[in-house]
């Protein structure tokens, strides 16, 4: 389920802080991104939980995506966010999903009506 990725060099963003929004004057900050060993994964399953401190995500795979009730899933990936960086990582995929959707029509998360069934 995992794969290192490729030795591609670190990619940089740029991040404004809503006060830097309202003075043009004050420069952009710059992050460094260094993805050199970063393990990739894949996930089709999300399970969300959190306490009065933390929010918690477990990704795993569904082997079984159309009879999740009978179907064990191995969670792969555990990650703990506080609140603040669960909102911030809310509007990020949020704005990539609009983007997505312009380019290419909506998503329909519902699998059965994704599926058609073969007929035997």
């Amino acid at each position: 389920m995992s794969a290192k990725k490729d030795d591609k060099p670190a990619e940089e963003t740029t991040e404004t802080a809503p006060e830097e929004a309202q003075a043009p004057a004050q420069q952009q900050q710059q992050v460094k991104v260094n993805d050199t060993d970063v393990a990739a994964s894949y996930a089709n399953f999300c399970r969300v939980s959190s306490t009065p401190e933390e929010l918690i995500l477990d990704l795993g795979l569904n082997p079984q995506p159309l009879d999740p009730a009978n179907t064990e899933i191995n969670v792969g990936q555990r990650i703990i966010l506080n609140h603040y960086t669960a909102k911030r990582l809310l509007s990020a995929l949020s704005m990539a999903l609009q983007r997505h959707e312009q380019a290419f029509g909506v998503l329909e998360t519902d699998i059965r009506k994704r599926v058609v069934r073969q007929q035997t």
